[in-house]
């Protein structure tokens, strides 16, 4: 067999490198999907979308063993029900914010009078 030539050589080594990538890429993809089959089987409507997003950062970022100490040390939850920080609690019951103007002694400034 004759000996490559150092661009053969490097066009070779090039070729393997992208094919090991994408193996990668797939292996990485099949791992992500056996978690996402693990979350499916977890409560977590109770969170919003963006409090998840954190939690998963914040756990992947600081590693699962510290994540799992940090949690376990927090005290229990009151309570399993929760209003999500989007919502508001009139929102609860289909009723909208009612706005009225502060009067002068409950103002919080001057400026926030009635009819200024």
């Amino acid at each position: 067999m004759p000996k490559l030539t150092e661009r053969e050589r490097l066009a070779k080594l090039e070729a393997d490198q992208r094919a090991l990538a994408q193996e990668a890429d797939r292996v990485r993809k099949t791992v992500r999907a056996g978690y996402g089959q693990l979350v499916a089987d977890l409560a977590i409507e109770t969170l919003s979308e963006r409090e998840f997003r954190e939690l998963i950062g914040h756990a992947i970022r600081v590693g699962g063993a510290a994540s799992i100490a940090a949690l376990k040390a927090l005290p229990p939850a009151l309570s399993s029900t929760k209003i999500s920080p989007e919502r508001r609690p009139s929102d609860e019951h289909g009723q909208a914010a009612r706005s009225r103007p502060a009067s002068g002694q409950d103002a919080a400034s001057a400026g926030d009078g009635p009819g200024r």
